[in-house]
C-alpha cells in the first residue's frame, strides 16, 4: 500500500472556535457547518483545546435546568489535544482511531498552528481508495 498522508485527506476549512466564545455561538456554528466537533484555537491559530457536540450538549442540559446561559468554550472545551501531523500515515493515524476516542483530529505543523483536522470518515475513505486502486491493479 502507497504511502498516503493525512494532508492528502485532510479538511482543510474546519470549524475554528475561540476561547472566549459563548457555547451558544459555537453551537451554532458547528449546526452550521455539519461538523461535529472542532479545534479551540489562541490568537495565533495554535490550538489550545477540542469542543465536541457531545461537551455542547452536556452544557446545554445544564444551562436548561439552572437557567444560566453564559458559559464559554474554554470552561468546558477539552484539554489536552490529541492532534497530528500532516505528514503522519493515514494507516498510523487508523491505528490510533482503534485505541483513542476522539472521532475528529485538529491536523497541526510542527509549532502548532491549526492546518484542518481529519476524522475516522477521511481515515475510511482514505483506506478504502487506496485498497481500490490495489484490487484494479491487480485485475
Amino acid at each position: 500500500m502507497e504511502s498516503l498522508q493525512v494532508s492528502d485527506y485532510m479538511n482543510t476549512h474546519p470549524v475554528k472556535l475561540n476561547i472566549d466564545m459563548p457555547v451558544a455561538q459555537a453551537v451554532e456554528v458547528l449546526l452550521a457547518s455539519g461538523q461535529s466537533g472542532g479545534p479551540v484555537l489562541d490568537t495565533k491559530g495554535r490550538v489550545v483545546g477540542f469542543l465536541s457536540e457531545q461537551d455542547c450538549i452536556a452544557q446545554m442540559i445544564a444551562s436548561s435546568y439552572y437557567r444560566e446561559q453564559i458559559c464559554r468554550v474554554g470552561e468546558i472545551m477539552k484539554t489536552p489535544v490529541v492532534s497530528v501531523k500532516p505528514y503522519m500515515s493515514v494507516i498510523e493515524l487508523a491505528q490510533l482511531l482503534l485505541k483513542e476516542k476522539p472521532r475528529v483530529y485538529p491536523v497541526v505543523d510542527d509549532d502548532g498552528v491549526l492546518l484542518g483536522c481529519i476524522n475516522r470518515t477521511a481515515v475510511l475513505r482514505a483506506i478504502d481508495v487506496q485498497l481500490n486502486d490495489g484490487y484494479q491493479r491487480a485485475g
